[in-house]
């Protein structure tokens, strides 16, 4: 009788591991290709993702190789490869409609910022984004948002993060990017969507990316020629321009 019972227990603890591990696997499947489906939606360039692990009981989970591509008309290979990026959710709201994320901390990214002055990658993606958002905004049902999606963000951190500049007749080089931290995102019961996540941290982004070029225009350097301060006020004036356009939508 007692080899019955330690034989149904050690079955039930067997059958309890498969789940664990099986729900892993199948979250992390589902937010792969939810995110290579809805990024593109919302950023209107490729987004891929190597590989994603979710857990459905602790909530913790890690996303790696993010990469978001540029949009048509820029050289450089992609505009951001995010490196770590780790979450941690509400196990409870895993499964539903409004996914509630307690933090999201996205450590060491390299991002590429490629400007003639005119208009840069991130700028234009920050458009794209912006764009989604005010489709979400203003579609009749949830079938014609860029995703039915809702989040809320408590705190949202990207830190250790590179800008490689290259500024077409100006410069190029690498200057470090300060920690990015928002926080209280989508607060309420509709939440936020993807799209509108999207264009708050990427117009973080910009700025203080904007702001590092800025302050280490003496570092960037091509071919001995550094980055001049009036070419640096006109990057400023342009990322200015779009940022205010953007926030007034």
């Amino acid at each position: 009788m007692k080899k019955l019972i330690v034989r149904i227990f050690l079955g039930l603890v067997l059958v309890l591991v498969l789940v664990a591990v099986g729900s892993i696997f199948f979250l992390g499947s589902i937010v792969k290709s939810g995110v290579e489906k809805v990024g593109p939606r919302v950023a209107k360039v490729p987004v891929k993702l190597d590989s994603a692990s979710i857990s459905l009981f602790s909530g913790s989970g890690t996303l790696k190789g993010l990469v978001i591509g540029n949009p048509e008309g820029y050289k450089t290979p992609e505009a951001m490869k995010l490196g770590s990026v780790s979450l941690s959710i509400a196990p409870g709201s895993v499964l539903k409609e409004k996914k509630h994320i307690r933090t999201i901390k996205i450590e060491g990214p390299e991002i590429t910022y490629e400007t003639d002055l005119k208009g840069s990658n991130l700028g234009k993606l920050l458009d794209n984004v912006g764009g989604s958002a005010e489709q979400d905004k203003k579609a009749p049902t949830k079938d014609q948002q860029t995703s039915k999606t809702k989040l809320q963000v408590d705190e949202f951190v990207l830190t250790g993060a590179k800008v490689h500049v290259n500024a077409s007749m100006l410069g190029s080089g690498t200057v470090p990017l300060p920690e990015i931290r928002l926080k209280d995102l989508g607060q309420g019961p509709e939440g936020i969507t993807p799209a509108e996540l999207s264009k708050k941290v990427l117009a973080a982004i910009l700025d203080e990316t904007v702001k590092a070029v800025a302050a280490n225009t003496l570092k960037l350097k091509e071919g001995g020629k550094a980055l001049g301060t009036g070419a640096i006020d006109e990057v400023k004036k342009g990322a200015g321009g779009l940022l205010d356009s953007l926030k007034k939508k």
